[in-house]
């Protein structure tokens, strides 16, 4: 047992605590200030960030010990500072927290950006704040509020905002000053990366070559058209023909294999309008294609990216079936929504009526000025024919 005296919210709290005890612990249980929050426990989710003079710190893998006759600034010591005076509402206002469990390590690692970087764009606050996780927001809310602060004390706008960064680089210098000795307790450094990641993220995102969507939702889809696997083939390639058959797709720009519109999405109470560009990408001899496309929804600012994939494949000299294989992520508010099983049947049914679509748009006797019928895709029934899809399947397993 060791004993020890860390300042908690500017309350000096006097211990006698195991030598393995970790800080959040001390917090929690000995200063009783509870706000401060524990997830995983192995320094990766962030959501136990607390600061120890007035640097962000992992308190989860903090031992109390290593911070005896420190200054510890937990969420509920925020008061009079003035970052945190802008961040709070800020983050309320861009709707930047849900259930909160990681928004007090979220606001520490969100003022340090602050005062660290004032000429921060959304890249390099995406950079800082990867350590940092949440499994409600999908991150744009946060990043929002982050940048609207930054917006607020721009150019020395808040004198109190300007004092604490000055201080901060002081403090940084001093660090840098002693790190190569023996003394003292040298966690607590922090170097600016500048730009130099953030220009290495963009030139990867500007890559045309890069196809990988990282943590995506797959969803595989199929439908067969009565027309030989060349003619299909060809109809494939006519991008204003293939977005007149989605349903509410609209194009508003198309030069060569590049395309630039909308889609209009209402699944029940949610609705959706993605603006954004996709180019494809062919091959002839395998007769199969790559979309690859991004977009913003209009309504709630989330954002998506996406790769669809699709192939001919000949049943016979008639019938043609083409393949689709979706992978798509989505940050954002509708990213909570993008991983259920039932978004997944809707994306199935949007397949099978992108399908139909295809197969009215070919038939040489239909005119094509006819308008296409319009998508049943009424999630009431949808949500009826899944379930009872889900039971057929259940008494399937049963037999």
């Amino acid at each position: 047992m060791t004993v020890i005296a860390i300042e908690i919210n500017n309350r000096t709290v006097n211990r006698d605590v195991p030598s393995r005890m970790h800080l959040a612990d001390f917090v929690r249980d000995e200063g009783r200030q509870t706000g401060t929050h524990l997830g995983c426990e192995h320094g990766v989710c962030g959501a136990c960030t607390l600061l120890v003079d007035g640097q962000p710190v992992r308190s989860c893998i903090t031992f109390a010990v290593a911070c005896d006759g420190k200054k510890v600034t937990t969420v509920e010591g925020y008061g009079d500072d003035a970052i945190m005076a802008r961040l709070r509402p800020a983050f309320s206002r861009h709707h930047g927290l849900q259930c909160g469990f990681c928004t007090p390590g979220m606001l520490a690692t969100a003022r340090d950006i602050v005062l660290r970087f004032p000429h921060a764009d959304e890249d390099l606050i995406r950079v800082e704040l990867s350590g940092n996780l949440c499994r409600c927001t999908g991150y744009m809310g946060i990043v929002n509020a982050v940048m609207d602060v930054l917006a607020q004390c721009r150019d020395d706008a808040v004198p109190a905002v300007s004092k604490l960064r000055a201080e901060t680089k002081k403090v940084f210098k001093e660090v840098t000053v002693v790190a190569g000795g023996a003394a003292g307790f040298q966690t607590f450094q922090a170097t600016d990366i500048g730009k130099v990641a953030v220009v290495a993220e963009k030139q990867a995102a500007a890559d045309e070559n890069a196809t990988a969507i990282k943590g995506g939702t797959s969803i595989q889809g199929s439908f067969k058209v009565p027309y030989p696997a060349d003619a299909v083939w060809k109809f494939m390639a006519d991008l204003p023909a293939v977005a007149g058959c989605l349903p509410g797709a609209e194009l508003t720009e198309h030069v060569g294999d590049r395309v630039k519109g909308r889609v209009a999405i209402k699944f029940g109470p949610m609705s959706a309008s993605f603006n954004g560009a996709a180019r494809l990408d062919r091959n002839e001899q395998a007769h199969s294609a790559v979309l690859k496309g991004a977009g913003q929804d209009s309504i709630s600012k989330s954002r998506a990216n996406g790769d669809v994939s699709y192939r001919m494949v000949e049943i016979d000299a008639n019938t043609t079936k083409v393949e689709v294989d979706l992978l798509y992520s989505l940050q954002g508010p509708l990213a909570q929504f993008s991983r259920s099983g039932l978004v997944k049947d809707f994306v199935g049914r949007l397949i099978q009526e992108f399908g139909k679509n295809v197969t009215l748009r070919m038939n040489p006797n239909r005119s094509s000025d006819l308008p296409l019928p319009p998508a049943k895709l009424n999630a009431f029934s949808l949500g009826m024919s899944v379930m009872w899809s889900r039971i057929k399947r259940l008494f399937g397993r049963g037999e």
